[in-house]
């Protein structure tokens, strides 16, 4: 398993760094779309759609995002501003405040409905933090994705070493407060890196004040807190559907869900610091 699970990860690393480097804008959009879609289809299934109804889910996800892809490549450029940060602002108050509520409350939604478009604020911002933050720079984007990764890398490690007290036992019995220390340990010591060697990468708003490594910091620790939130949203997910993985794409790691959980909470909030 292990050798499988790490044959995997190198392959997926290989055709993400190929296709964030090499691929041109309008490619890397529907480079994005092929991981979003997925991860549609997975949604679909563990809100209980039937297999006809995911697939229509699955179009309706790929149609909002070609809308928005079209969008964006002609109308006024003032509007298509808004309605990005519209769409960014959404998915933010979706994860600062309703993901922690309902996990706080064991609430979960159950009607198909409102799991369907509650799919729709998750995946939907994805794709287009994804595509928007690359066309900032592949390695602004590449940064980024590395907060959810070093903390999810460090939460793990540090919660086998010293985890003693459980994080969300009802939702996810592996996570532990100790690894949640871990994890901002670790991206405290990235942000220091990030403040002296990349500046240059500082959003906006924090490169314009005498306190921007102080915010770079704050930033990325609301972005550690919030990928635990996306890591636990989904966990509960799943824990309501009676499975252990998303799905069975990924040999050894289950499904894109099952990958990208952290980074669908963490790349919207991200991606509206930099408009902003």
């Amino acid at each position: 398993m292990l050798k499988t699970r790490l044959i995997t990860a190198f392959v997926m690393l290989v055709v993400f760094l190929g296709a964030l480097f090499w691929l041109p804008s309008r490619a890397w959009a529907v480079f994005a779309g092929v991981l979003v879609i997925p991860a549609a289809w997975e949604w679909g299934k563990l809100i209980k759609l039937r297999p006809a109804t995911c697939g229509l889910y699955v179009v309706l996800v790929g149609a909002v995002c070609a809308s928005l892809a079209a969008w964006e490549q002609g109308g006024n450029q003032t509007l298509r501003d808004e309605v990005q940060i519209a769409v960014y602002i959404c998915a933010s108050l979706f994860w600062l405040l309703v993901v922690p509520l309902w996990l706080w409350r064991s609430w979960l939604p159950r009607s198909r409905w409102l799991g369907a478009v509650t799919g729709l604020v998750v995946l939907v911002p994805t794709w287009l933090a994804l595509v928007e933050l690359r066309n900032l720079g592949p390695w602004l984007l590449l940064m980024l994705m590395s907060v959810a990764w070093i903390s999810d890398s460090a939460a793990y490690f540090a919660g086998r070493r010293f985890g003693r007290r459980k994080l969300a036992p009802s939702i996810s019995p592996g996570k532990t407060w100790e690894g949640a220390a871990g994890a901002v340990l670790a991206v405290s010591a990235y942000a220091v890196l990030w403040s002296y060697a990349w500046q240059q990468y500082f959003p906006p708003a924090l490169a314009s004040i005498r306190f921007g490594s102080a915010g770079m910091l704050l930033l990325l620790w609301l972005l550690t807190a919030i990928g635990i939130y996306g890591d636990l949203f989904e966990s509960a997910l799943k824990r309501q559907a009676g499975v252990k993985d998303s799905g069975v794409l990924l040999p050894g790691h289950g499904g894109v869900l099952d990958r990208i959980d952290a980074i669908t909470a963490v790349l919207p909030v991200a991606a509206l610091a930099y408009l902003l």
